[in-house]
């Protein structure tokens, strides 16, 4: 008898009483569905390969939800429950659907697989070049726990599993084609004892160090760059670089003459706030001087701080591609066609620059200013689950249709940074895109001060950070 034989008659013997026995261990399996539902847009449309009874698929807020699965039986229930989502009698080795899905789960079922690199293939039928893959099982290191629970009966007996570590999905993900981008790992109780499974499972499974022994993985992946690189390589995307200016006359001509031109068309937005200089004057002379040689809008922000500006200056954007290029000059121009070439080859989906890699010049930036920043960029790292070197350098590239989903979910984390680095940090996150460190050299700035303060705006990030954490790592 094959695996796949065993597996299927155990899951038709045990399809009576399947939903009964799910419901007995809801807390363990509704927090699988509870992250899982974190990332999932409304309007994406949902693919869950092995989708037993259909649960997972229920609580997801998409109203295009499609689950297969072998098991007959399973199914039949499934499609009674839930008479609103589509669900196929299918085998995950053999994918016969005729529509390609926004994101696909495979919850625990990675275990149970004859052959896991060929059901990840099969995933390339039904995905697009920004599908999203989310694969959840075991932590390997729980493999004796999980057996004891078993010989103690508080775990159904199950035929003999895969059991893979985070590098070997990953592996077996991009030898199908697919590229991880992001990974974590939760809970210590898989039982709900009042007060302790909470406190073990949303705080102490989430610190560093801690995490690494956790219950549940999470593998995130995307179809490989290549792929998406094939069909943006043949599009001239256009670029809107915002410019918030604030105090920074002597600096706007040179931001003009520097910026490059990039893809089909480059605007440059200047966004003016609260200059207590001619910067105001200088933008609108300047204007009047190159209008009629390349595209420039110029306004004046109504609020305060660079994140009003930017996304004043991102609401008037007409490019397919949005940028941040801080008036300062302290990241060179010269290097946004380095932004530009990163994300029309697929190799990010917000590509977050990064100044703490190359030599700075001498006083590019001051001393307290970096402990504050590797301060920062490592609290993003665990806080979004993938590298981010630098939270706060100014330059941030994004697809403008990105954006627009990212500013109608504001609201989730609210409208509370000043600086708008974390406010498109976090929203990207919440977007599920792969965020991608680009090095830059930073350069001292040639005219005028800095509008940072060390402590007060110190303070103000380290306050955000708290809240952040609350709204990614402890919800």
């Amino acid at each position: 008898m094959t695996k796949r034989q065993e597996y299927k008659e155990y899951f038709t013997k045990h399809s009576e009483n399947w939903v009964k026995y799910r419901k007995r261990r809801a807390y363990y399996w509704d927090s699988i569905t509870r992250y899982c539902n974190y990332f999932i847009p409304k309007d994406s449309s949902v693919l869950e390969v092995g989708c037993a009874t259909g649960e997972l698929l229920s609580a997801v807020k998409s109203e295009n939800r499609t689950g297969i699965d072998f098991c007959e039986p399973l199914i039949e229930t499934a499609k009674s429950k839930y008479p609103d989502i589509r669900f196929e009698l299918m085998e995950a080795e053999n994918i016969t659907l005729d529509e390609k899905y926004d994101v696909i789960i495979l919850s625990n079922l990675i275990g149970v697989l004859e052959d896991i690199e060929h059901v990840f293939r099969e995933l390339n039928r039904v995905s697009h070049e920004k599908t999203r893959i989310i694969v959840t099982y075991y932590n390997r290191l729980w493999e004796p726990f999980i057996k004891l629970a078993e010989t103690l009966r508080l775990k159904r007996r199950t035929p003999s599993q895969n059991w893979l570590s985070t590098h070997d999905i990953s592996n077996l993900l991009y030898l199908a084609g697919f590229e991880t981008y992001k990974h974590n790992r939760s809970m210590f109780i898989p039982y709900n004892i009042p007060l302790l499974s909470s406190f073990f499972n949303k705080f102490l499974s989430r610190l560093p160090l801690l995490n690494a022994l956790s219950l549940n993985q999470f593998v995130f992946a995307r179809p490989f760059p290549a792929r998406q690189m094939k069909e943006e390589m043949k599009i001239k995307h256009s670029v809107s670089v915002v410019i918030p200016a604030r105090n920074e006359s002597g600096n706007i001509e040179e931001a003009i003459k520097r910026v490059p031109e990039m893809g089909s068309f480059t605007e440059i937005i200047f966004v003016e706030g609260n200059s207590i200089d001619d910067t105001w004057d200088t933008i609108q002379e300047m204007y009047e001087k190159y209008k009629a040689k390349r595209p420039i809008q110029i306004m004046q922000q109504d609020g305060k701080g660079k994140g009003d500006a930017v996304r004043k200056g991102y609401s008037m954007a007409k490019g397919d591609i949005l940028m941040i290029l801080d008036a300062d000059l302290t990241v060179a121009p010269e290097d946004l066609p380095k932004f530009y070439n990163a994300i029309t080859s697929g190799k990010g989906e917000f590509i977050n620059g990064v100044r703490l890699v190359y030599p700075m010049e001498k006083n590019a930036m001051r001393p307290l200013n970096t402990l504050g920043n590797y301060f920062f960029s490592s609290m993003f790292s665990w806080m979004l689950e993938m590298p981010v070197k630098d939270s706060l350098c100014g330059t941030k590239v994004m697809f403008r249709t990105d954006y627009i989903k990212l500013a109608a979910n504001r609201s989730f984390f609210g409208d509370f940074d000043p600086f708008g680095d974390f406010d498109l940090l976090f929203g990207a996150f919440k977007l599920n895109l792969k965020i991608i460190d680009l090095p830059i050299r930073y350069r001292e700035r040639k005219y005028g001060d800095t509008n940072i303060s060390r402590f007060r705006h110190g303070v103000i990030l380290l306050r955000m950070v708290m809240f952040a954490a609350g709204k990614i790592k402890f919800r």
